[in-house]
């Protein structure tokens, strides 16, 4: 059986005893219905896993007995920023889960022009928690330690003037460069992904503007939740780690 790996934000120490938090205790004990005894990975997302042991299964809290570290990385040699324009409901969710899986570093929800989500600042707050949990249930499913970070929510254009990376690409199905023709980056790459109608003209060529290279991934327009990962493994094939 697979030992199951969960989240905690706790300071981990070999020997120490914790308590789990609110969410680690639900995953473990309401969710996996881990009982007193079970073994169990830790991980707080500052690199590396524990062994863990359930010492403690009361209805509302646990412990659990931290034992040795192991120092496990699969952390991506090229840091990846996704700046993933929102699209509706379990689209956006499904990227960001799979953009974890493939190994991005940094995840920018993004509001565009034709982006057909609007939220106020209280369902803003919702969603960027909501995919949070997200984020990290996806990294505890692929083994990943370290947490990619989640910005607040920009628009386009704040995006497009804040972003620090070596090579800028946005994709564009009408753009001539491919990846096949793009020199492999020094440091890391930001990936600008449209939403589901697609980045208008205008904002095509203001982003270039501003230093990015308008990139296709051949003669088929891919929706939104299929771009980004397209993009991510191609580029994970050619620079990363994708083997």
């Amino acid at each position: 059986m697979r030992i199951p790996r969960i989240y905690t934000p706790t300071a981990l120490n070999s020997g120490n005893t914790i308590e789990l938090d609110e969410n680690a205790f639900n995953h473990a004990v309401r969710v996996l219905r881990l009982k007193q005894g079970d073994m169990l990975t830790l991980f707080n997302g500052n690199g590396g896993e524990y062994e863990a042991e359930l010492t403690e299964v009361q209805k509302k809290r646990a412990s659990a007995n931290v034992g040795n570290f192991i120092n496990n990385d699969c952390e991506s040699p090229l840091p990846i920023i996704l700046g993933q324009c929102i699209s509706r409901g379990e689209k956006m969710d499904y990227t960001i889960q799979k953009a974890v899986e493939l190994g991005v570093s940094e995840i920018v929800p993004l509001f565009s022009e034709r982006c057909g989500v609007k939220l106020n600042q209280g369902r803003m707050g919702k969603r960027l928690r909501h995919w949070e949990s997200v984020i990290i249930s996806a990294c505890e499913q692929c083994g990943r330690n370290q947490i990619p970070k989640l910005h607040e929510v920009l628009t386009l254009q704040e995006w497009q003037q804040r972003v620090d990376a070596s090579l800028k690409l946005a994709l564009d199905p009408t753009a001539v460069n491919s990846l096949a023709t793009l020199t492999k980056p020094e440091k890391n790459v930001a990936l600008l992904i449209g939403p589901e109608g697609g980045l208008t003209d205008a904002e095509i060529n203001t982003v270039i503007k501003h230093g990015f290279t308008g990139m296709r991934l051949g003669p088929r327009i891919l929706r939104t939740e299929t771009a980004g990962l397209a993009a991510i493994s191609t580029i994970q094939q050619l620079w990363g780690d994708l083997n």
